[in-house]
């Protein structure tokens, strides 16, 4: 075949693919919302697992439409159903005051749906991530207080029992120390699934829960947590003088039910924001009494932190990441399993 020949093939398989697309998006807009228009629409990036497509309307109503990977896709256990995870934590995060997008339909995977999808309202604005270099100082402290009483506020949102939303066995209970641990052995087990090497035994991984039951007992209350509410997954918009304002949590497909202290670890993976002057006081704007101090929270912090360090490892490979970042991935897990695994010998003695 010639090189025209070969680009015309290529150009014409293109249009067959972005037809059936098309097609595809217009189904699922129309069951929700009727004989509408779509004028356009793209593919939004970012996202790691499920994908996203923006959808313009004729009337100019701009929507999400989020749609599962085939259902053999290679996942993490706790990967079944995000979509319907992400509904949940949406429906329920948006009667607290959070901003988050409204959910307008959700359709699981059936006889007559071969793919899962989602359709949600699009909230304008940016990633912060995106406009990381365009913050002052003074910018990031404002929107850091809003991201801290938008947290407060999730966090009083309750849900049915502890542990995942998602009705995969071994992920939930009736209470806390029983759900973490099931959440624990799966990510363990999902790394032998894997052949994701641990960064330390196994044995002394798994045995986590149990040597600080105690600490994780503290918590009484199933409490909506995002766990993924990092600057990638947050909207910021615009106020009427042109500085920058929290828009709203996007990407809910990774809450739980459990305890509050989670999400400040979902909330910056690497750091500590526990010590962050600006978001705590937004947090204690809305809930004072978080304690993050104490011997109890501290443990609780440093397993939560274990646990999304054991995560992010190990989900690199379902993922497929490039080398550079896996060898990266690997490295930090390491270091952060190791490090935390030092605070709680600490608190243990």
């Amino acid at each position: 075949m010639s090189a025209a020949a070969m680009s015309a093939a290529a150009v014409t398989a293109a249009a067959v693919t972005d037809g059936a697309e098309q097609e595809r998006v217009e189904r699922c807009v129309r069951q929700v919302l009727g004989a509408v228009r779509v004028t356009g629409g793209r593919a939004l990036h970012g996202g790691l697992y499920n994908s996203a497509r923006l959808v313009e309307l004729a009337d100019g109503r701009r929507l999400v439409l989020k749609a599962a990977p085939p259902a053999d896709a290679p996942a993490l256990t706790h990967e079944q159903g995000l979509l319907g995870t992400e509904t949940l934590f949406h429906r329920l995060a948006a009667p607290t005051g959070a901003p988050v997008p409204a959910v307008l339909h959700h359709e699981p995977a059936g006889p007559e749906n071969s793919g899962e999808w989602l359709l949600l309202g699009y909230l304008d604005g940016a990633t912060w991530d995106e406009l990381r270099n365009e913050l002052t100082p003074e910018h990031r402290a404002a929107l850091r207080r809003e991201l801290g009483a938008a947290a407060a506020r999730i966090a009083t949102a309750t849900g049915p029992r502890f542990g995942y939303p998602q009705p995969v066995p071994g992920l939930q209970g009736t209470d806390w120390p029983e759900a973490f641990t099931g959440m624990l052995q799966a990510v363990l087990a999902d790394a032998a699934r894997f052949d994701v090497p641990l960064p330390a035994p196994a044995d002394t991984l798994a045995g986590l829960p149990e040597r600080f039951a105690e600490a994780l007992a503290d918590v009484r209350r199933p409490a909506l947590v995002h766990f993924d509410a990092w600057e990638g997954n947050l909207v910021v918009t615009r106020d009427p003088e042109g500085g920058p304002r929290l828009g709203g949590l996007i990407d809910g497909e990774r809450a739980f039910f459990g305890d509050p202290l989670a999400e400040l670890v979902g909330l910056d993976p690497l750091g500590t924001p526990e010590g962050d002057p600006d978001l705590m006081a937004g947090y204690r704007s809305v809930t004072p009494a978080l304690a993050t101090d104490s011997p109890s929270a501290r443990a609780r912090l440093a397993l939560y932190r274990i646990y999304l360090a054991l995560v992010m490892r190990v989900e690199s490979a379902p993922r497929g990441y490039a080398p550079d970042h896996t060898a990266w991935l690997l490295s930090w897990s390491a270091d952060r399993v190791t490090e935390q695994l030092a605070v709680l010998a600490a608190l243990d003695r």
